[in-house]
């Protein structure tokens, strides 16, 4: 039995070889971590293989379960939208996604759309708060410029909720790892 941390898949991964298995491998959700088992025989590159492909599997139903227990987004960004810039943005639509593999959030500010990636379900609310922030900083500036940081910086747990993502790799110290502006990584 080895553990390891793969590269692409937060959790640890917990590799359990067994005698019993010939042609099988199973994964799932075991405390915090992914169990795989694969038949003793399998190779390196095999077991590999097989948990690229199982992890992914687990870690989409685990973010499906989790789904039912989702925090209420319109209610949430309502109150920071009050707190943080006086409630006069105007959100047309925000919702949970769940084919956001490398974004937290988005904002499309021309149709005042916010997506938020279910995989935020699982950090704590204020990673959330600040991710909804950054979003609606989004509707009156729609970049990362210096006016943009300075609207995100009203919510007072920014630099503790990016320490948070930077140090689960999402995000790094010069700001969200960047593709569309609009967009949380």
């Amino acid at each position: 039995m080895t553990t390891k941390e793969t590269p692409t898949q937060q959790p640890p991964v917990e590799i359990i070889r067994s005698p019993n298995r010939v042609r099988t491998a199973s994964a799932r959700m075991v405390d915090g971590r992914i169990v795989v088992r694969v038949p003793d025989s399998a190779t390196q590159e095999e077991i590999q293989r097989l948990v690229e492909k199982l992890a992914t599997r687990v870690l989409k139903a685990e973010r499906r379960r989790t789904a039912r227990q989702l925090p209420d987004l319109k209610r949430r960004a309502a109150e920071l939208n009050r707190l943080y810039f006086g409630g006069k943005l105007k959100i047309n639509e925000i919702k949970w996604v769940d084919n956001q593999n490398t974004r937290h959030g988005s904002c499309t500010p021309s149709t005042a759309t916010i997506r938020i990636s279910d995989r935020l379900a699982t950090m704590p609310g204020w990673v959330l708060d600040y991710v909804l922030v950054h979003e609606l900083a989004h509707l009156i500036q729609a970049n990362h410029s210096p006016a943009f940081w300075k609207l995100v910086a009203r919510y007072p747990l920014t630099e503790r909720a990016r320490g948070y993502l930077i140090a689960v790799q999402l995000e790094d110290e010069a700001g969200p790892i960047e593709g569309d502006v609009s967009e949380t990584k």
